[in-house]
């Protein structure tokens, strides 16, 4: 084993520590951020601020597990129907993540990357409305209606928010 090669080892591994520790501060935020809105993050009308951390994807693909951990948290110690929400909610961010992922192959630019994926997340809102629905019988497409237009408004008012916090942080260098 050459010198250098225990250099390499060691710089892998500290980025990935890196990439754990970026991950659950995501996560305890998004958590955090959920616990506040609580009563209006699990409704017919849902404004989970929290969602806005959904935009980090477009900065960097690997933002994927600590936003998904912290809606499976979220989900785990607050949700009123805690199996309901394991499973649609984590699922509908985890599609949503995925689709934005592999359209930002296509789509340049930052701005045009966030709207893409506020329509992405919006759009799937039929998942949380389904289960909804299998829940507490609720009326579906007034239901998709109530719950895009609650994600539409804060993925939207989210855009610039996570622009200009980025201008500070540098969500895209986080891991480098």
């Amino acid at each position: 084993m050459g010198a250098g090669t225990g250099v390499a080892a060691a710089g892998q591994s500290g980025s990935r520590v890196k990439e754990i520790v970026v991950n659950g501060i995501v996560a305890a935020l998004y958590i955090a951020v959920s616990a506040l809105i609580q009563p209006f993050g699990f409704t017919q009308v849902q404004f989970r601020v929290s969602e806005m951390f959904n935009h980090l994807i477009v900065f960097n693909k690997k933002y994927l597990y600590g936003i998904i951990l912290g809606v499976f948290l979220t989900n785990l110690f607050f949700s009123p129907m805690k199996a309901y929400d394991l499973i649609f909610g984590v699922g509908q961010s985890l599609i949503a993540l995925l689709i934005t992922m592999m359209s930002a192959k296509f789509i340049k630019g930052l701005w045009a990357r966030m709207i893409v994926n506020t329509v992405v997340f919006t759009f799937t809102m039929f998942l949380i409305a389904l289960e909804l629905h299998l829940a507490f019988d609720l009326p579906f497409m007034f239901t998709w209606l109530t719950t895009a237009a609650g994600e539409f408004v804060v993925m939207a008012v989210g855009m610039p928010v996570m622009y200009f916090i980025n201008k500070r942080v540098r969500f895209d260098r986080m891991f480098k």
